[in-house]
Order: C-alpha cells, then sequence, then structure tokens
C-alpha cells in the first residue's frame, strides 16, 4: 500500500503542474461499459497479478493458497526475485488460458531500494541492448527501465522455453499494483515482442503509472495495437505519476473502475474524460491512496 508520506512528497513535485498549459485535446472515440462478462474475463489474469506478491518458492511449486488455487492449472517454470533489490517474479504457461503468463510484484514500500527506483522520474532512452532497433526518441523512466533490465535475460529464456515446450506463440505480461512492479511487465510485454517478433504478446496491468514519454506511448500503441490493457481503480493516484508535465503519457488501453463500480473503456492516451484517470484525478490531491490496491472486481491486490 502507497504511504501518505510518499504521497506527500510526489505532490510536492506534482503540484507544479498547475503551472503548465493544458494539452491540446482531441476528439475520442465514445466512452463505453464493459459488461459483466468482459470484467468477469479478466479475473484469472487479476489472480495472476496477486500471485507475484508471493515468494518465489511457493509460485514455482505453485503452493501459495488462494491465491495459487485460483489458477489451478498453471503450470510454473520460472521464479525469481527477493522482494526487495529485485522484485518476485514468475514464468509459466496456462492450459485454459493457452498463453504464457509472465507476472512481476508490486513495490513493497517497506523495502528501500524499491522506493529509491519509484523515486528516480527522469526520462532516458531506452535500452539500446535489449530494445533492438528501437529508437533513441523513445524514454523511459530511468528506475523502471533498470530494474526491468535486471530480470529480462532470466524471462526472456524462461518465456522462450515455456513457448517451445507448451507448443504456444501467445505471451501475456502482467504487473501488479504499486509503482514499481507496475511498470515492468508493459517494458517485458514490449521486450518480448522485439526479442520474439513472431509471438502474439498481450498486456494487462493494474494501477499503471506512467512510464516513458509520447514516443514510448506511440510505440505501445502500434507495436501491441489493441493489446494493452491497463485497468485503473476509481481514484487511484498512481496512474496520473510521475506528472505528464515532466513529458510523460501513457499508452491506450485504459479499463477504469468508477464508483458505481461499474468499468468503462477510455479510448485514447490519457483520456481527458471525468468518466477516466486523467479527467477524474487531474492532481495528486484529488487521489485517494486506499483505492490503488483495489478492489478489482473483488480482489485486493498487495499480499500474497
Amino acid at each position: 500500500m502507497i504511504s501518505q508520506a510518499l504521497l506527500s512528497v510526489f505532490a510536492l513535485v506534482f503540484s507544479l503542474v498547475s503551472a503548465f498549459p493544458a494539452p491540446v485535446q482531441v476528439r475520442q472515440a465514445p466512452i463505453t461499459t464493459l459488461s459483466t462478462d468482459q470484467i468477469d474475463a479478466f479475473t484469472p489474469y487479476t489472480f495472476f497479478a496477486k500471485t507475484a506478491y508471493c515468494s518465489p518458492s511457493t509460485t514455482m511449486s505453485w503452493t501459495c493458497g488462494a491465491s495459487c488455487n485460483a489458477n489451478p492449472g498453471f503450470i510454473p517454470v520460472a521464479a525469481g526475485g527477493d522482494g526487495s533489490d529485485t522484485q518476485f517474479y514468475f514464468v509459466g504457461y496456462d492450459p485454459s488460458l493457452e498463453t504464457v503468463i509472465v507476472s512481476h510484484q508490486g513495490s513493497d514500500f517497506a523495502k528501500i531500494l524499491p522506493l529509491l527506483t519509484d523515486l528516480d522520474l527522469f526520462l532516458t532512452p531506452i535500452n539500446p541492448s535489449l530494445f533492438h532497433g528501437v529508437s533513441s526518441s523513445v524514454e523511459v523512466h530511468s528506475g523502471f527501465g533498470a530494474e526491468q533490465a535486471k530480470t529480462a535475460p532470466a524471462i526472456l529464456a524462461a518465456v522462450q522455453e515455456a513457448m517451445s515446450k507448451y507448443g504456444t506463440n501467445s505471451v501475456t505480461t502482467m504487473l501488479t499494483c504499486d509503482l514499481l512492479g507496475a511498470a515492468l511487465s508493459l517494458l517485458d510485454a514490449l521486450f518480448l515482442k522485439v526479442q520474439i517478433p513472431s509471438a502474439s504478446v498481450s498486456y494487462v496491468g493494474y494501477g499503471l503509472p506512467h512510464v516513458g514519454n509520447q514516443a514510448f506511448a506511440n510505440l505501445i500503441d502500434s507495436t501491441l495495437p489493441d493489446l494493452v490493457t491497463h485497468i485503473d481503480n476509481k481514484e487511484d493516484p498512481v496512474p496520473i505519476l510521475p506528472g505528464k508535465f515532466l513529458g510523460y503519457v501513457h499508452p491506450s488501453g485504459e479499463k477504469h473502475i468508477m464508483d458505481s463500480n461499474a468499468w468503462v473503456a477510455c479510448p485514447g492516451q490519457d483520456n481527458p474524460s471525468t468518466e477516466c484517470t486523467t479527467g477524474d484525478v487531474p492532481n495528486i490531491f484529488d487521489g485517494k491512496s486506499s483505492n490503488h490496491d483495489g478492489p478489482y472486481n473483488g480482489i485486493t491486490m498487495g499480499v500474497c
């Protein structure tokens, strides 16, 4: 869960946004309400995201209790991280979904290293050794990029092993709530598509912060068209961080859970409608940190 002290730090920085002119708004496609069946379809992925908070010893043996039991057919291939210097992660195959799953733990604010990474706000060119052929104009949060690079080789090897062993071309990257973990799988999704062009890579995330600049958001939209879903809960402030005035832009694909608990699809990048997070939470002072962990259709994040 995000501490009030951390939000106060962000509030001091992001209150500067009022000094900047509002962006030019373009006409968006209509906002639509998701059906119960559409919402329920995310439930297996939500539990996979929640499971990333469990230790590698339990995710590798798939004995983490209720979180693992929610996806009983899952077959682990690799797991790692220490929950501090490197966030927990796991990779495996789900026969019912017919896809390889990659999931990262969210930030543990009781640990100082993830906190320091989250506060490393500056945009830097994306790692050219991992993202071959991607223009240096594509920039990402420097802390998120450095953290993703730690596990990228191991995750790539595990994904390739799972794809070969189970005869699938589908990969779904998952992210959990909280700042650090919420960004790693979006970078993983792009990384895996660059490294395995033939793979069908999709992404489902919860409480996603801004990860990169306009060029990054455009690249995600063009590389993974209609395959990115980032789900934001009510007045969660994390999705508006780091501030847009620093050059950050969300890719398309937002699903916003409204105060009525209805889910709506918000077309475009950082949709300004008050039915979507950018319009509903115009600054940090309008956010509610208690919304960050969910619930997401009844599922609360932050613990195994």
